[in-house]
C-alpha cells in the first residue's frame, strides 16, 4: 500500500513537472500604442503573450508601469485567460524606443541591478504576470555584454529565491535579442553561458534587416529567412546562436506582422533590391499586415512570394512593400520546428488581419 502511494505521488509530481515545463512557445507581443484592445486578442492561438512595455526609471533604476498603461497592464493576464486559461503572460521591459544608456547604466552596478531586479519581480507578481521579458536593444560593447550577463545571473537567482520564499512557481524569464549572437558592428558576443543558465528562452528578432530608414536606396526583404551571399537573414542569425553554444530549445524565432515600404525609382523595376529613394508610405514607411491587405485591395497591387529568400512583397506604381504573408509564415514555422527550436513569436498581435497569420503559425506548428 505504501509503495502504491509513493508511486502515485511520483506520478503526480511527474505530471506537475510536465505542466510547468516550456515545451513550446507560440508567442505574441501586444502594446497599448497599437490601439488594439487586450480583450480582442485571440489568446487561444498563443501559449505566451507579452505585455509591452514597462519602463526603466533613469534615476532609481526601478521598473515601472506608466499611469496611462496601468489599467490595461494590471488586468492583462485576467483578460487574455478568459479565452485561454492556460496562456502564460510576461511583462516586457524596455523596447526599441527605450533609452539604451539607461539600461547600460543600470546594469553597470550591483546596487542598480538589484533595484531593477527586485522591482521587476514585485511588479510582475502584483500584476499577475507569469514572467518577465527583457528587451534591451542592445548591449553594444564588451563591458555592456558582461554586465548583461551579470544582470541575468542575478535575476535568475532572485527569481528562484522569491519562488522558494513564497511557495509559488518561479517567474519565467526571457529576453528579446539581436538576430545575431554578437553585436553586429563590434562583433562582441552575447554572454551565452549566462543566457543559457538564467533565461528560459530568448526571442531572436529575425526581422528589420532592411527598411527605408537605414537602407533607403534599394528595396529589401525585411525578414528574409535566407539571403544568399548576405549576412542579414533569419537562418544565419539562428545558426549563429546555435553555433555559439545555445540550445535550440532556448530559442524562439521572430517574425513581423508588419512590413516596410519603399518608393521605387522606376515603377517598371520592382523586384527585390530594386533601386529606391526612401519610404513609399507616410511616416517611417512601416505598415501593419492589416494595412498591407487593405493597400493590396485598394490599389490592385501585384503580390509576389519569393521562395528562395522566403519573403513576400507587393507593388503598385512606385510603392513597394516587403512583408510576411501566410506562405512565408508557414515556411518559417516549419523551419523553426525542423531546427528543433522552442517555438516562435510575433511583433505584434494588433497588426494581424482577422488572425490569419496567427492561425497559420499555430496550425503549422501543430499541438
Amino acid at each position: 500500500m505504501a509503495l502504491t502511494k509513493t508511486l502515485f505521488l511520483l506520478f503526480l509530481l511527474s505530471l506537475f513537472h510536465v505542466s510547468t515545463a516550456q515545451t513550446v512557445v507560440k508567442g505574441g507581443y501586444w502594446f497599448p500604442g497599437s490601439g488594439f484592445a487586450v480583450s480582442s486578442i485571440n489568446s487561444a492561438l498563443f501559449t505566451h503573450l507579452y505585455c509591452a512595455f514597462a519602463d526603466l526609471d533613469p534615476q532609481t533604476y526601478q521598473v515601472t508601469i506608466s499611469s496611462a498603461n496601468k489599467p490595461q497592464f494590471s488586468t492583462f493576464t485576467q483578460t487574455v485567460q478568459q479565452k485561454n486559461p492556460s496562456v502564460k503572460t510576461l511583462l516586457s521591459i524596455g523596447g526599441g524606443g527605450a533609452n539604451v544608456n539607461t539600461f547600460a547604466s543600470m546594469a553597470s552596478q550591483s546596487g542598480s541591478r538589484k533595484s531593477f531586479i527586485d522591482s521587476s519581480i514585485k511588479l510582475a507578481r502584483s500584476n499577475n504576470f507569469h514572467g518577465l521579458d527583457l528587451d534591451w536593444e542592445y548591449p553594444s560593447d564588451s563591458t555592456q555584454m558582461t554586465n548583461f550577463g551579470s544582470l541575468l545571473t542575478e535575476w535568475k537567482a532572485a527569481v528562484a529565491a522569491e519562488a522558494k520564499a513564497s511557495g509559488r512557481q518561479p517567474l519565467l524569464l526571457s529576453a528579446a535579442v539581436l538576430y545575431l549572437s554578437y553585436y553586429y558592428s563590434t562583433s562582441v558576443p552575447y554572454p551565452i553561458q549566462a543566457i543559457s543558465n538564467s533565461l528560459d528562452w530568448i526571442n531572436v528578432m529575425t526581422y528589420d534587416f532592411y527598411g527605408p530608414g537605414w537602407s533607403a536606396s534599394a528595396t529589401g526583404p525585411p525578414a528574409a529567412l535566407y539571403n544568399p551571399g548576405k549576412r542579414e537573414s533569419g537562418d544565419n542569425g539562428i545558426n549563429s546562436w546555435i553555433q555559439a553554444g545555445l540550445s535550440p530549445k532556448k530559442i524562439a524565432l521572430g517574425f513581423p506582422f508588419y512590413g516596410w515600404s519603399w518608393r521605387l525609382t522606376n515603377a517598371n523595376n520592382h523586384g527585390l533590391f530594386a533601386p529606391a529613394n526612401g519610404a513609399g508610405l507616410a511616416g517611417d514607411g512601416s505598415i501593419g499586415y492589416n494595412g498591407i491587405k487593405q493597400f493590396i485591395a485598394q490599389n490592385s497591387a501585384t503580390k509576389v512570394f519569393n521562395a528562395t529568400v522566403v519573403t513576400d512583397y507587393c507593388y503598385s506604381g512606385t510603392t513597394w512593400i516587403g512583408y510576411d504573408d501566410t506562405q512565408s509564415i508557414s515556411t518559417k514555422v516549419s523551419y523553426a520546428k525542423q531546427k528543433g527550436l522552442l517555438g516562435y513569436f510575433a511583433w505584434h498581435v494588433g497588426a494581424d488581419d482577422n488572425w490569419v497569420l496567427s492561425t497559420t503559425a499555430s496550425q503549422t506548428w501543430g499541438a
